[in-house]
């Protein structure tokens, strides 16, 4: 989405106009010679083309023979298609400037083309030259057995808009803003509705633990974009889906009653006193709007995270990467240089960050395995200029718990 942005950002953006496409059933239908042949003498070729021929099993179905396509959903499919789609830039008139200060930046005049697997986008200068592009991509496509689903794809201008791996992409103006699309949203207030009706009959810790890797996951994927209001619009919605809950739960008790037993300040590093809790518990909902709005930094050229001579490059980079967590606990993160201070490895360990909200909410649930209460990252101490083994730090919970533990037997012992 930054690629976009760069491309079409300022009152004097050139590429106005957009072939937004999307290839009509794309892993089912890749030429396997065609793919075999762009592997060349890969040492792992003839594995491959085993795998591909193997043929798949569907319990209902019975096994059903693969002569074109790769399984959706396989380990390598997605290196595949890339695979099978490299050259794509190039067939679309891609064309970068080869040396000097420049060298790397794409060439005035041409268009630039953006993908995910079998998404793309191509950004264009005039209407004209958006057909001409799909012309070229449907001929390039052909032999590899791909077509464009005619159905999803369309030239439209950058004032009209378009939706882009959940994203909306818009010129208002002379200003383009990307933001979360209304499908995406939609489908996230759905989800968060059935689980609601889901969890009647639940405690609230459930209520808890199911919401937050979801909120957290959701809110992670979109904070590069343009997402401020929408977080808040969401934070009341799920409020109101809540205080709902917690009508229903206790149907004979008074408003007031619901109210003080369920909402409150209960993060003690916000001013929000409407903040959904576990009564006798630090567990609380987090709200889609405590996670801060951070721009993605573009990756340098072609730099490949394979390459082992950018090894450095990309430490740095991952390094410099912001996790979706707040401030407070960022800051602790920073000062103990990522580490747990109490067995010395990674609080955190994300060698690739992400793609999507459900892989964020993954994410935030293999991190949950190792916590305590709805928090992953336990705060040991307090702040404040206390002796070294009493200042505030981050720890992994199993190194909280030992570490009370020793402590017990300690002070029982002295005892």
């Amino acid at each position: 989405m930054k690629a976009i942005h760069a491309s079409c950002k300022g009152p004097h953006a050139r590429r106005v106009w957009a072939l937004d496409a999307d290839l009509a059933a794309a892993f089912d239908r890749i030429d396997h010679d065609r793919l075999l042949t762009a592997i060349v003498d890969f040492p792992g070729r003839g594995m491959i083309a085993g795998w591909l021929k193997a043929g798949v099993f569907e319990p209902g179905k019975g096994f059903a023979p693969t002569p074109e396509g790769t399984p959706q959903g396989g380990v390598i499919s997605p290196l595949l298609m890339n695979v099978a789609l490299h050259g794509l830039e190039e067939a679309a008139g891609v064309r970068y400037i080869a040396t000097g200060a420049r060298a790397g930046d794409i060439k005035p005049g041409s268009p630039t083309l953006i993908r995910y697997a079998d998404d793309l986008v191509v950004l264009c200068h005039s209407q004209e030259q958006a057909v001409q592009v799909k012309a070229r991509l449907a001929e390039w496509l052909a032999p590899r057995g791909l077509v464009f689903n005619e159905d999803k794809t369309q030239i439209v201008h950058l004032s009209q808009g378009f939706d882009f791996l959940g994203f909306n992409v818009r010129r208002y103006g002379s200003k383009l803003l990307i933001k979360p699309s209304k499908a995406a949203v939609g489908r996230l207030r759905a989800r968060l509705a059935a689980e609601m009706r889901a969890l009647r009959g639940s405690n609230a810790l459930a209520v808890i633990a199911r919401l937050n890797p979801i909120i957290k996951g959701w809110a992670a994927y979109y904070r590069g974009a343009v997402s401020k209001r929408v977080f808040a619009s969401l934070d009341h919605y799920l409020w109101q889906l809540l205080y709902k809950w917690s009508t229903w739960s206790h149907s004979d008790k008074p408003k007031h009653w619901i109210v003080s037993r369920y909402f409150g300040k209960r993060n003690k590093f916000r001013n929000d006193r409407w903040v959904f809790g576990a009564p006798g518990t630090s567990a609380y909902v987090v709200r889609f709007a405590w996670t801060d709005i951070v721009r993605h930094i573009l990756v340098k050229g072609g730099a490949s995270p394979d390459d082992p001579d950018l090894a450095g490059y990309w430490a740095s980079r991952r390094q410099k990467i912001k996790p979706p967590l707040d401030s407070y606990t960022l800051r602790l993160l920073t000062r103990q240089d990522g580490h747990c201070p109490l067995c010395g490895d990674h609080l955190l360990l994300a060698e690739q960050p992400p793609e999507s909200p459900e892989q964020w909410e993954r994410w935030w649930l293999q991190l949950a395995r190792k916590a305590i209460s709805a928090d992953y990252l336990v705060h040991h101490g307090r702040p404040g200029s206390q002796p070294d083994d009493d200042q505030t730090r981050l720890v992994h919970a199993s190194c909280q718990r030992g570490h009370l533990a020793r402590r017990r037997r300690s002070t029982a012992q002295r005892t």
